[in-house]
This record gives structure tokens, C-alpha cells and sequence, in this order.
């Protein structure tokens, strides 16, 4: 280990922060997190394993006791979602953690940056990314600089932009930049080299380029995803689309807002690739994942078991807060949250929606569940079938009407995953929390990974439909509770 043991990270809300943490705890590092608003991290899987510390790198006094018993840090930090200042923002911020660094006499910053030719006219984007490295090494401790490409992982800006444009538009009209070359990496091979970078024994700066096996123009990257996810797409590229236009396109087919899209793209007009052997040299042990394999790995997010659990949640219903539905999207995946207080315990809930289906059916507008059921066997579905093993007990596996059993925790969680044929894949998940006072709290979650527009459209176009359905379940199953209830305490 060089003799780290102890190591803080900066910007574990962030995309690279986040999935480092818990890679980090695994190889046997203490780790100490700096974090802004402690509330954005405390339902992470890796929280109670961390020490945490609410401090911001542009505030001194919250520095100062940050590096106390530290050997290295990782600085993960980018201010752009700050506006057009962001580049004055992130000088200043690396030059004070820099600075303090320095004072601590800590071993090493490793510091994430970005590719390209620092010789070349570069965006102000991915210049500002390889001026805050200079601004870490300004006050004289040793800094070791990674620079990437595009990172390929559900959750990277870069590659959700790639995502969401070939999911959703069929024939996409580009930009030249469609074939500006490049050499994306996947986050696994990036968390490989910061993490290696702790046992390198030498104390001197340096700047390390990392990037795939593969170089690639964005048309390939784009092509590269269609072909993995079954889809077909066509490019036009022309010659008209300037940076704020197509961030503006951008803005309006995918949820990254055109402030975010805006620098990226006016990034893209520069090759980034990977110029010398260092990273090779340096880490042969790493073994690189092609890009077809990393877009694999990526999509592997749109699975039910990935969706966040709604801790969030039960912690708002104590406030008086909680919002009985939420729609969001979260890495591809569209997730229809809806939340009610039961009088009822928990173990009553559980049993309500464990008996949902078969000759009960679903409490509410079974004329329409009939209906669907039809419409999937009319199209060569497996229909309603209105069947279920036991009309009592279930387990992972069991057939419930046209969905399956995923997972089953007693008392606390049911997930469905849809049997029927869609364009994309749906689950169906009912969770129930203790409050006080013989009271529960219901949570009932639609999860649907569309496939291309096509599934798109189908959500959007049904979900007024879905909407009513999904209110009506979820107070059918809290009614049911109640009454179970009831007749349990006067039988």
C-alpha cells in the first residue's frame, strides 16, 4: 500500500466519487468523505462504513481538520452545473486543496481530469479539466493526474447523452463531431487505475492518460450501443448545428439539461485519445474492457434490483413531507413512485400485497387487468392466465397472473417482474416500513426500461391509464390491510 491506509475522497456525490467509495472500502482503505450535504449520501449502501465530514473545498475552515491522519486524497471535484463561472470556481477550489494538501504533507493527490492534446485549440471545457490539475500541483505536493475520455457507465453524463439519443431517435441528424475520434473507457477500468494509483511507489507528479482499448469516432460509439441494445439507427450528419443548437437538441430528447450539454458538446470537436504508454507501462495488470463489453455492463443498471430502495422515503413521512407520487428517471429506467400511511403493521401489509392476483385479483379495475391480459395473449403474450401456485404464500419463482416473482423478503418487500409482451422490460415493487402506533408505510414502485422510442411512446402514451390503475392498486392494497385487520381483531 506504500503505506496508505487512510485516504479522502472529495466529491463522493459525484458519478466517479460515488462508485470509488465502496471499490475503495473493499481493497481495505479507510476512507474519509467530504461532502457538501450529507444528505445526498446517507442512504449509500457504504455510509456507516465511512468517515464523513460536511465541508466544502472553497470554504478554509472546513479544510482544516479534513486531512488530519490522510495519506492521499482524491480530488473528484467540477464545478460546471455552477454556470458559465465554473472555470474561476474550479482554479480556485484545486488551489486551496492544494494548498492545504501541502500543509498535511500527505503522499499524493490523484486527481481525474481530461483527455487531449494540451498543444491543441481545446474547449474551454477540457481546457478548464487539465488547468485545475496545474492548479493542484501549484503549491509543490505531488499530484497524480489521470486523464480520460468519454467514461462509459450508467450515471456518466457522457454516456447517458450517447444512451438517450440513440434510444430515443431513430434517424439522428449530427453534427460533424459524429466523427470526431475518440477512445472511451468503461468506470470499472477507471476506478481500476485510482485506485492502483495508492500502490505506486514513487513520490513525483504525473500526468497518466487512460483510455480503452478501442479508438472510436462518437457515430461508433453511437452505432456500438444500437447494435448492443437490438436497435436500428441511422446518422445524418450536417454541417449546420452549432455547439448551442445542439445542446438545445440535446436538452429537449434527453433529461440532461443544455447548460450541462452545452460544454460537452463544444468538447466534441476535439480527438481525445491516448498519447503515450505511461498508463500501460505503469499498470499492465490492468486489462481493458473493449466497448462493446463496457456498454454491456452499463445497461446491466436497467434491472428492478438496482432501482435506489425508498429510505428517502420513510424519512420524509416522519417529517410530514413525504409526496404520495413520484415520476422520475433515473440511468434509462422510468420509476412511478407512490406512497401511502396504513393503519395497519407491517406484517399485515405484506400479506394484502402478497395475496394480490389469482381469483383475488387486484382490488381494483380487474375489467382492466382482464383486458390487458387479452391484448398480450391477442399479440402472443402469456396473457393473464390468472394463476398463482398458492393463494396464500408465495416464493421467488411463482407465476402471479402475466408477472413472476423476482425477489421476496418477508414482511418488508415484493418485486414482480412483467411477463408480457412489451417494447422494454417493467417491474412491479411493494415495500412496507414500521411507523408508530400500529401504522405502516406503503410504498408501490413501477419500474419500466423502455426500448427505444417505440417503448418511450408506449409509457408515455398509456400512462394516463397506468396513472389510475396504479392509484387504484395501491389504495386497494391499503383498504385490504385495514380490513384484514379488522377481521383479525374481531375474529
Amino acid at each position: 500500500m506504500s503505506g496508505i491506509e487512510t485516504v479522502l475522497v472529495t466529491g463522493a456525490t459525484g458519478y466517479v466519487g460515488g462508485r470509488l467509495i465502496p471499490r475503495l472500502l473493499s481493497e481495505g482503505y479507510r476512507v474519509r468523505a467530504l461532502a457538501r450535504n450529507l444528505t445526498r449520501i446517507q442512504d449509500r449502501t457504504w455510509f456507516k462504513d465511512v468517515e464523513v465530514i460536511e465541508g466544502d473545498v472553497l470554504d478554509p475552515s472546513t479544510l482544516e481538520t479534513a486531512f488530519d491522519g490522510v495519506q492521499a486524497a482524491y480530488y473528484l471535484i467540477h464545478s460546471m452545473m455552477a454556470g458559465r463561472e465554473y472555470h474561476h470556481r474550479d482554479l480556485m477550489a484545486a488551489r486551496q486543496f492544494g494548498s492545504f494538501a501541502e500543509k498535511a504533507k500527505i503522499q499524493r493527490i490523484i486527481y481525474l481530469g481530461g483527455l487531449g492534446d494540451p498543444d491543441a485549440d481545446l474547449s474551454r471545457h477540457l481546457r478548464s479539466r487539465q488547468q485545475t490539475g496545474e492548479a493542484l500541483r501549484e503549491a509543490g505536493g505531488p499530484v497524480f493526474e489521470f486523464r480520460a475520455g468519454v467514461i462509459v457507465g450508467a450515471g456518466s453524463i457522457s454516456f447517458e447523452m450517447i444512451r438517450y439519443l440513440t434510444e430515443r431517435i431513430p434517424l439522428m441528424i449530427c453534427p460533424r463531431w459524429v466523427f470526431t475520434r475518440t477512445q472511451p473507457i468503461h468506470i470499472s477500468n477507471v476506478l481500476d487505475y485510482l485506485i492502483a494509483s495508492l500502490r505506486h511507489p514513487g513520490d513525483e507528479n504525473l500526468i497518466v492518460e487512460i483510455g480503452g482499448p478501442e479508438i472510436m469516432s462518437y457515430g461508433d460509439m453511437l452505432q456500438g450501443y444500437a447494435n448492443v441494445r437490438g436497435l436500428k439507427r441511422w446518422i445524418l450528419p450536417v454541417p449546420v448545428l452549432t455547439p448551442r443548437l445542439s445542446s438545445y437538441w440535446v436538452h429537449w430528447v434527453t433529461p440532461i439539461p443544455a447548460a450541462v450539454a452545452r460544454p460537452l458538446i463544444e468538447g466534441l470537436r476535439d480527438e481525445v485519445l491516448v498519447r503515450s504508454e505511461t498508463a500501460r507501462n505503469l499498470f499492465p495488470e490492468i486489462s481493458l474492457i473493449d466497448y462493446q463489453a463496457a456498454v454491456r455492463k452499463a445497461l446491466e443498471a436497467l434491472q428492478a434490483s438496482e432501482v435506489d430502495t425508498s429510505a428517502r422515503d420513510v424519512d420524509a413521512v416522519h417529517q410530514g413531507d413525504v409526496v404520495p407520487v413520484k415520476l422520475t428517471t433515473k440511468e434509462g429506467m422510468i420509476i412511478e413512485r407512490r406512497a401511502l400511511e396504513v393503519e395497519a403493521p407491517p406484517h399485515v401489509v405484506f400479506k394484502a400485497f402478497t395475496g394480490l392476483g389469482g381469483e383475488r385479483g387486484w382490488l381494483y379495475a380487474n375489467w382492466l387487468w382482464r383486458i390487458r391480459g387479452a391484448i398480450d395473449r391477442l399479440f402472443g403474450g402469456v396473457g393473464l392466465r390468472r394463476h398463482r401456485r398458492d393463494p396464500d404464500h408465495l416464493r421467488v419463482g411463482d407465476v402471479l397472473d402475466f408477472y413472476q416473482v423476482e425477489h421476496l423478503e418477508p414482511v418488508r418487500m415484493m418485486r414482480l417482474r412483467a411477463e408480457m409482451r412489451l417494447p422494454g422490460r417493467a417491474w412491479l415493487q411493494f415495500e412496507t416500513h414500521p411507523l408508530a402506533e400500529d401504522r405502516s408505510f406503503l410504498v408501490q414502485t413501477a419500474m419500466f426500461a423502455p426500448k427505444g422510442l417505440i417503448g418511450l411512446i408506449y409509457w408515455y402514451l398509456l400512462y394516463p391509464i397506468h396513472a389510475q390503475v396504479f392509484s387504484g392498486l395501491i389504495s386497494g392494497v391499503a383498504n385490504e390491510a385495514v380490513k384484514m385487520k379488522h377481521e383479525a381483531v374481531s375474529g
